[in-house]
């Protein structure tokens, strides 16, 4: 069954720095928001899969984010770690009008929100 997505306007893009994030308040837990160097913006749930670190206060490079905590690298498309490390954390759909942000929410099974996979 699918649901129904609820778009919320969280922002003018220019808030958020290039290859920094910001992040959201949700009910279950925040959210962060990434625009890479060439504007493209990712949203995911502000955990590492590994320990729970704030992905948000992470390096942004390239399509990717490093955990501050343990240097996991974070697929910021699919939510997915790359190399060695196995483990995703949620995505959330973003789109951008007018440069303003909007992210595309919905209930999260469990507190947590799948991965994407390609």
């Amino acid at each position: 069954m699918d649901q129904i997505i609820t778009w919320t306007d969280v922002g003018p893009l220019a808030d958020i720095p290039a290859q920094g994030a910001r992040t959201v308040a949700h009910p279950q837990g925040r959210i962060a928001v990434f625009r890479t160097v060439d504007d493209q913006v990712f949203a995911l749930r502000d955990a590492c899969p590994h320990k729970g670190g704030p992905l948000s206060e992470g390096i942004v490079h390239g399509r990717s984010v490093t955990c501050p905590l343990h240097n996991w690298v974070i697929d910021l498309g699919s939510g997915a770690a790359q190399g060695p490390d196995e483990g995703c954390t949620g995505t959330i759909p973003v789109r951008i009008e007018d440069g303003r942000v909007f992210l595309g929410l919905v209930p999260w099974a469990g507190g947590g929100g799948g991965c994407a996979h390609g």
